[in-house]
C-alpha cells in the first residue's frame, strides 16, 4: 500500500492522509492476480515481492487506495497496473463483485488483517490476467505459484499484514484451496 505526493484530484498530502488515517477507516482494494486455463479453473496466482521501509521483505497481494471519486473498477484497474504493469491485461467484469471484505485494523488481533497506520476496509478480488506481467512502483518481483505452492507454510510465511489468510481465502472461494 504505497502511497504518492499530490499529483492528481483525489490525492491527498501525506500529513491529510496520516490524520484521516486516525479518524476514519480508509477503503482499499486487494486483487489476486491469477492465471487461469481454458476451462476458468485456476492455475497459477501471481504474488508480490516487496521491501517494507523498515526494510524486511514479503509477498503481498495488489493492493491500494480508492481515490475519492473513483469508481472500483477504476481503482482495481489502476492498482493492477501500478504493480503488474501496462500489458498484465487483466480481465474485470464491467462491475465486479469482491469475493470478499477485509477489515484491517491498527491493533493485531482484532481480525486476521493488520496494517499498523489505520483501519483500513479492503474490497477483495480475484483478477485473471492474460498478459506480460512486469512489476512495477515498489514491487521487486512477481513469481507465480500453483495454488498448492502458494497456499504452502512457506509462502504463507512470507506475507504479512493478513494476505496470506486473504489468499487462501481466493484460493477456497474458486476451490482450489489444497
Amino acid at each position: 500500500m504505497t502511497e504518492m505526493t499530490e499529483t492528481a484530484s483525489g490525492w491527498l498530502s501525506p500529513e491529510e492522509l496520516e490524520s484521516l488515517r486516525g479518524r476514519m477507516p480508509i477503503l482499499y482494494v486487494d486483487a489476486v492476480p491469477v492465471r487461469v486455463d481454458d476451462t476458468g479453473t485456476v492455475t497459477h496466482v501471481g504474488l508480490l515481492l516487496r521491501i517494507a521501509p523498515d526494510g524486511t521483505v514479503s509477498r503481498a497481494l495488489v493492493s491500494g487506495r480508492v481515490l475519492y471519486h473513483e469508481r472500483v473498477r477504476d481503482a482495481l484497474l489502476r492498482h493492477l497496473e501500478k504493480d503488474l504493469g501496462p500489458v498484465a491485461l487483466p480481465n474485470l467484469p464491467p462491475s465486479p463483485a469482491p469475493f470478499t471484505v477485509a477489515e484491517y485494523f491498527p491493533t493485531p488481533g482484532v481480525t486476521p488483517y493488520h496494517d499498523p497506520r489505520q483501519h483500513a476496509v479492503s474490497l477483495a478480488f480475484i483478477v485473471p490476467v492474460r498478459g506480460d506481467c512486469r512489476p512495477r512502483q515498489d514491487a521487486l518481483d512477481l513469481v507465480w505459484f500453483t495454488p498448492e505452492e502458494a497456499a504452502s507454510p512457506m509462502v504463507q510465511q512470507e506475507m504479512t499484514g493478513g494476505h496470506g489468510v486473504l489468499l487462501k481465502q481466493a484460493l477456497a472461494h474458486v476451490g482450489r484451496l489444497p
